[in-house]
């Protein structure tokens, strides 16, 4: 069972990781060790998208934001900067049904690719926002 996690706890954690490695170019062995301890399970697989940059920060003209992951099955999924929802089969029954995640593999990946400065940026216009925005799960 993972640590009892609060948005605010998990903020500050990706907060400090993303000092760290703008400091150090990596993540040390305290950093990784204090998000395995509040993240356990999906923490690997997160680390794993975030080093093949498969984080998109997409942006559109009248400000509005979404993350697209492509998860390790090649599956698109578009979560809002600020929630920590994700339309993936794994958040929907370990985060929601079990409760025994605070969040999914691809969220925590948006978090950490965020904060360390290492998604890819994409800029498209209000109309095909809306399409993205749409198609959400």
């Amino acid at each position: 069972m993972e640590a009892d996690v609060t948005p605010d706890i998990a903020h500050q954690l990706f907060e400090e990781a993303g000092n760290v490695y703008r400091e150090r170019g990596c993540l040390t062995d305290e950093i990784l060790s204090a998000l395995n301890f509040v993240f356990q399970t999906p923490l690997l697989q997160a680390l794993d998208l975030v080093d093949q940059r498969n984080i998109t920060h997409v942006t559109s003209p009248s400000g509005r934001t979404v993350y697209q992951v492509i998860g390790s099955s090649g599956t698109p999924y578009t979560c809002f900067p600020r929630g920590y929802f994700c339309g993936c089969p794994a958040f929907k029954f370990s985060v929601l049904q079990r409760g025994d995640s605070f969040l999914c593999k691809h969220v925590l990946a948006i978090r950490l690719s965020a904060a360390m400065g290492l998604c890819k940026e994409y800029q498209v216009s209000d109309g095909e926002m809306a399409n993205i925005i749409r198609q959400m799960d």
